[in-house]
């Protein structure tokens, strides 16, 4: 064991002792590194290394049993419970109104099992089974809590095949901001698009991150809207029990949640649904722009609302609840209607 790895075990357990349930990505950020560096300094304690591919580890996810699944991006936390759905193809989980999600699987890096003793507020112990993914710059991509006193012998198994290989992760440097690109036939392609999912070819073909594109559109397919209307969306489609999808992403993925929502709540300065089966955690103080977005379909067409930070990360995005070949619902559209004639008269 070095030096720094001896100091970050020191750290963390003296944070954890301090405060038995605080977030390891908290414990991080307090000592400026990685979750995936703080994670990988305990390896050979209570962590392990995963040695399969990312694809043969997402195909294991079906097998973990009962779980609650966790994405996060920089401001949005999404958490889940239930049963992974088999791998189809191409990273995908589908899953409609349960664990539903798109894995970005070349994004995957470094996969670990970890154990962590937990103790409840009686002063019982017990121990909590997780397996994490991280990309090269040590942030979480996806995160899998075990939900079973005893986890299903997947989890055996993954532990008996993993090693103690450390990773290696660079630090992270963001872009440096640029002027607006310039996109000559972006009006004309967006306008002939048939399926949301052509979407990210699109933004390839011209070069574009997301909100860019949204800029350059304003007026025509994109309209922007003031930061507190996704904290008013959310309180309106949970009082019309309007029921929407919640996508958290990040490089590694997309969760997504579909259904009817309770009403926001507001604790510790961040915005919170809490659901029977699901937790969506927003940091809405973070919320530099909020764009209605509407992408021709072949059903009539779609409309998102986007919420972004100040450098164009994608924090969350809602759709209406729609199966595949229906109209988008008239309600959402309204919802958002709404919302523009608000931010048009403040």
């Amino acid at each position: 064991m070095n030096t720094q790895q001896h100091a970050i075990l020191e750290a963390f357990d003296a944070a954890r002792a301090a405060s038995p349930r605080l977030p390891a990505i908290s414990i991080a950020e307090r000592l400026a590194i990685s979750e995936g560096e703080l994670q990988a300094a305990r390896i050979g304690r209570d962590v392990t290394t995963i040695t399969l591919a990312p694809a043969d580890l997402a195909a294991e996810l079906c097998r973990l049993g009962l779980v609650k699944a966790l994405t996060r991006s920089s401001a949005a936390v999404l958490e889940q419970q239930g049963y992974y759905p088999p791998l189809t193809s191409a990273g995908l989980l589908l899953a409609p109104g349960g664990l539903d999600m798109r894995l970005h699987l070349q994004r995957w890096h470094w996969a670990c099992l970890v154990r962590d003793s937990l103790t409840d507020a009686n002063g019982s112990t017990s121990l909590r089974h997780s397996l994490q993914v991280f990309d090269g710059h040590g942030r979480a991509l996806h995160k899998a809590f075990s939900l079973k006193t005893t986890p299903p012998a997947a989890w055996q198994r993954l532990a008996a095949s993993g090693n103690d290989s450390e990773p290696v992760f660079t630090r992270l440097a963001l872009p440096a901001p640029r002027p607006l690109p310039q996109a000559p036939g972006l009006e004309e392609d967006w306008a002939r698009l048939r399926d949301v999912h052509q979407f990210f070819a699109l933004l390839r073909r011209h070069g574009l991150q997301r909100h860019e594109a949204n800029t350059l559109m304003e007026g025509r397919f994109t309209r922007r809207l003031t930061p507190d209307s996704v904290a008013q969306v959310l309180e309106s489609a949970a009082e019309s029990a309007l029921p929407v999808m919640l996508f958290v992403a990040n490089p590694g993925g997309v969760q997504i949640r579909s259904g009817s929502i309770p009403q926001p709540q507001r604790r510790g300065g961040w915005l919170n649904l809490f659901g029977d089966d699901f937790t969506l955690h927003l940091d809405d103080a973070r919320i530099a722009q909020v764009w209605q977005v509407h992408k021709p379909n072949r059903d009539g067409g779609v409309t998102s609302l986007e919420a972004f930070s100040s450098d164009g990360e994608l924090l969350l995005q809602l759709y209406a609840e729609r199966s595949e070949g229906n109209a988008e619902r008239p309600a959402w559209r309204t919802l958002l209607a709404r919302q523009a004639d608000l931010e048009v008269a403040a």
